[in-house]
């Protein structure tokens, strides 16, 4: 599994150049860049194989974008300015040659990948990540634990495995899920249950929780679910949120004004088309969203329990 944030990025960035109808211009590196500061007395000066098409202005490498200066198109160099590295908000990085070089890009990658991040926060407020935890039920004398630091919602089920060869785990009907216990006798963050159905000394208890989603990790490779705890089916969600996140502030007839066949294409496109994208993207994820969360309920329906 490759790592998935950086493969959303590049599917959210294939759907919505059908929308700009450009595409981006780009080089590569031809020496690493092993610095990440610019400075008047040092600054970063970056080999490309191509400098006819750099120019002063934004250029991104990897997730980071740096501001250019100057261009040197006898040497394929450019210089960026003391401000120009982790520029608007990117983090500054080392380069490996053969990196590409994206001019000017429409959607920077550190953007895009703050949107699906976004995107995946929102979502709790409608689906919950399904995550499992265990512990050992001790003795009768101590029917109250501690779930550290877990973030529950609300606990759907609990089981304990009973004694033998059955292998057979027996529902807890009983059970009482306190999301603010006292800190000073549990400590901060702390949250715990209390069970009431008789449970034999030294079994094990699982316990499958709701909770909000989890953000992607940058250099995670395990899955989608494993990561936020959202069933995979989930993922196209997320593409569909991120692209009408960064569409709604882009309006498709102004992004292609480079080229004469562009200036055609605007023509037959009147401003605020990005308007209409935006809403069709929109529906397309709240129609994708309303499904998973009825998948979701029919999983996991209401269960009744006893607090006592």
């Amino acid at each position: 599994m490759g790592i998935l944030l950086n493969e959303l990025t590049d599917e959210v960035l294939i759907n919505l150049a059908g929308y700009t109808i450009q595409q981006d211009k780009a080089t590569h590196l031809t020496a690493a860049i092993t610095t990440t500061t610019s400075t008047i007395a040092a600054p970063t000066i970056f080999s490309v194989a191509d400098a006819q098409r750099l120019g002063s202005g934004i250029v991104e490498i990897d997730d980071e974008l740096l501001w250019v200066d100057s261009v040197d198109r006898i040497s394929n160099t450019g210089t960026v300015s003391p401000y120009g590295r982790g520029f608007m908000g990117s983090t500054a990085a080392t380069h490996d040659a053969g990196s590409k070089v994206t001019i000017s890009p429409t959607f920077p990658k550190h953007v895009v990948k703050r949107a699906i991040q976004d995107t995946i926060r929102a979502m709790g407020s409608s689906m919950f990540a399904v995550k499992q935890t265990s512990f050992t039920f001790s003795s009768t004398a101590i029917n109250t634990y501690e779930l550290d630091n877990k973030n529950i919602q609300n606990i759907l089920t609990m089981h304990w495995q009973d004694i033998g060869s059955s292998k057979e785990w027996i529902r807890i009907k009983r059970w009482d899920l306190d999301s603010f216990p006292d800190e000073a006798t549990w400590g901060t963050g702390a949250q715990t249950v209390t069970i009431g159905d008789r449970i034999v000394s030294g079994r094990k208890v699982k316990v499958v929780y709701a909770t909000a989603p989890s953000v992607l990790s940058t250099s995670a490779t395990t899955s989608f679910n494993t990561q936020t705890g959202l069933p995979e089916s989930c993922r196209d969600i997320v593409i569909l949120g991120a692209s009408y996140r960064l569409i709604a502030y882009l309006d498709p007839a102004r992004t292609g004004a480079q080229s004469p066949q562009a200036d055609e294409t605007d023509n037959k496109r009147t401003f605020g088309s990005a308007t209409n994208a935006y809403r069709q993207l929109f529906a397309l994820y709240n129609q994708r969203l309303t499904e998973e969360i009825m998948s979701q309920q029919q999983q996991y329906p209401p269960r009744v329990h006893f607090s006592r």
